[in-house]
């Protein structure tokens, strides 16, 4: 009791006297399993290319991808997400080496499938993007714009392409209207019922997605304002969820996270489905950046960040950490 008068006896403070207080009465936990690690892979490389803007993140050779499916499958990481970095002389209009059963994402997925099996799920990127060479995610008009519905027919190209290499699961990420639908079709009539669909509903057009661009070499000319979501907008990210789920998405993904948490929540309580949340390059080097400079903490401020996302709904994560988080959270137990 204060000398300024009586309180209520309940004191909130008595359930964070010790780290083990703490751990008893923790809400929310992070594990391995609920981590997905992205992984570039980057034609013709004999040895990993660092990226500048995000330290510790590099574009694969085929051997080290392997050595990183590996470490995921050893730190007990869910799944490995894989995109493809093609050579730039095969980059066209029409995005040909993303449907290439040559091509670098479809070599990538058999060399992780015949390395670790089934013991990762094993996910690739369905999107024109990082092949085509004006970097849309899509086929243009003949005013050079995004033309919908001629995308949707490459999708379904892609979709099977990829499942015939080795993929678990395909991401869905281009946020063409119909994508899902279209990809579940194409899937079926191959007979790859067994391959799932990871939907990319909520993807807005973020500054963040910055040293992605770096990752996969992108050549973008201009911006992807006109199909990817506003990020003034939360009902029409219900909108898309609502379609998602109609077409037979299995998981429903919200990107970025870190600023789109009110997102990830109001979806998260409508669904069935599990959630998944895309930490992307932006939120990552920012985390970097601060750490290196001595501003923050930076282990702690991963695991806030990571545990926010877990907290405001997200079944899984998709990380650059992934790996490295997933080796932590195993020592700690």
């Amino acid at each position: 009791m204060t000398v300024y008068g009586s309180f209520p006896g309940a004191r909130p403070r008595r359930l964070r006297v010790s780290p083990a207080v703490r751990r008893m009465v923790a809400e929310t936990r992070l594990h391995p399993a609920d981590l997905i690690l992205p992984a570039f892979v980057r034609e013709g490389a004999s040895e990993p290319v660092p990226l500048a803007a995000m330290p510790g993140v590099v574009q694969h050779s085929l051997d080290t991808l392997r050595k990183a499916a590996v470490e995921a499958v050893e730190a007990g990481v869910s799944g490995i997400m894989l995109f493809g970095v093609p050579d730039d002389a095969k980059k066209d209009a029409v995005g040909t080496a993303g449907t290439d059963p040559a091509g670098i994402l479809q070599i990538a997925l058999r060399a992780v499938r015949d390395e670790v099996g089934d013991e990762l799920v094993v996910m690739s990127d369905l999107c024109l993007d990082e092949y085509t060479d004006h970097g849309h995610c899509g086929v243009l008009d003949a005013e050079g714009r995004v033309d919908n519905d001629a995308t949707l027919e490459r999708y379904a190209e892609m979709a099977q392409v990829q499942a015939d290499a080795g993929a678990h699961m395909v991401g869905a990420s281009g946020m063409m209207d119909g994508q899902v639908g279209v990809v579940r079709d194409a899937l079926d009539t191959i007979g790859r019922e067994d391959v799932s669909i990871l939907a990319y509903t909520a993807k807005y057009s973020s500054a963040f997605y910055g040293p992605f661009r770096e990752a996969v070499g992108s050549s973008l000319k201009g911006d992807r304002k006109t199909y990817q979501q506003d990020p003034a907008n939360a009902r029409e990210a219900l909108r898309e969820l609502a379609l998602d789920l109609e077409e037979g998405a299995d998981i429903v993904m919200v990107k970025p996270a870190g600023p789109y948490l009110d997102i990830l929540a109001a979806i998260a309580a409508e669904v069935a489905v599990p959630v998944s949340a895309y930490q992307i390059s932006g939120e990552y080097a920012m985390v970097e950046a601060a750490a290196e400079r001595g501003w923050i903490d930076r282990d702690a401020a991963i695991m806030e960040t990571l545990t926010g996302i877990k907290r405001a709904g997200a079944s899984t994560i998709l990380t650059y950490w992934a790996t490295e988080v997933a080796q932590k959270l195993r020592a700690a137990r």
